[in-house]
């Protein structure tokens, strides 16, 4: 299968990355296709332009190259920072700007916009990994867990994908080697139930 990966994380020696190369290796482990991308590497650029907006046609080679990438997509697995509840801003803009209408959905003949969206994404499944400081008590009880509901609904069921799952690790500051460890095995085990 090819599966889409997309780490957006500034740091090249972050946790984060630790676990984008695992999902790359255990997916090259089991001769999956892999379409890896490092937004901050590659300098996504995150800004959707107002001609972009509104003509809903990119310009930009590296957008156009996502966007037919995540189309061919038989999975998507993202990887990025909880940041104030939310993805980093250049993961933002990669939504923003490559699951757009008619790559990622599509809305029924004659409806403008307001109605239920139609997802056109055919990946089998969409993994998300999470790092953060924030206590899972504290996520739940007092922010509700954001992330959950941006991935899981806001995105991936929007766009079709229907088979969803996610983990967060935490808490990245205090964390040891072998925690680290034991949570990158878990990755490893999470990819191979989806993409084994």
């Amino acid at each position: 299968m090819k599966i889409s990966v997309i780490l957006g994380h500034p740091y090249e020696k972050s946790f984060n990355s630790a676990i984008s190369e695992t999902v790359v290796s255990t997916l090259k482990s089991n001769g999956h296709t892999i379409m890896f991308h490092d937004l901050c590497q590659e300098r996504f650029e995150p800004i959707l332009s107002n001609e972009e907006l509104v003509s809903g046609i990119s310009k930009d080679a590296l957008v156009l190259q996502h966007q037919q990438e995540i189309k061919e997509a038989d999975g998507i697995i993202v990887i990025h920072p909880d940041w104030w509840g939310q993805p980093p801003a250049i993961l933002k803009g990669w939504v923003d700007r490559v699951m757009r209408e008619n790559i990622a959905y599509t809305f029924p003949v004659g409806d403008s916009g307001g109605g239920l969206p139609i997802g056109l994404l055919k990946a089998k499944a969409g993994l998300v990994f999470n790092t953060s400081n924030t206590p899972e008590e504290r996520e739940n009880e007092v922010f509700g867990d954001p992330l959950q509901r941006i991935w899981k609904d806001c995105i991936f069921a929007f766009c079709g994908v229907t088979v969803f799952d996610r983990e967060m690790f935490r808490i990245i500051a205090d964390s040891t080697m072998d925690e680290r460890q034991m949570w990158l095995n878990q990755v490893s085990d999470m990819v191979k139930k989806y993409f084994p």
